[in-house]
């Protein structure tokens, strides 16, 4: 069986996917950082979820090749 090139790529989106998503964030923090704690916990636990939700179809398009 030879091995597929969609893992060292899907593994490669996925490193890129966090690189971005945290200079995104790192990038908003000199204005969320003037906001009160209170405001600012509500955006850094919602942040820090959602760049989850595109990692499903990756993975699955990893293993199996198709996106659905």
């Amino acid at each position: 069986m030879t091995p597929s090139w969609r893992k060292p790529a899907g593994t490669f989106a996925i490193i890129a996917l966090i690189v971005v998503w945290c200079v995104a964030i790192v990038s908003a923090s000199a204005i969320v950082g003037l906001w009160p704690w209170w405001l600012q916990l509500p955006f850094y636990l919602i942040t820090g979820i959602i760049w989850i939700m595109p990692l499903r179809p990756l993975l699955q398009w990893m293993e199996t090749g198709r996106w659905r």
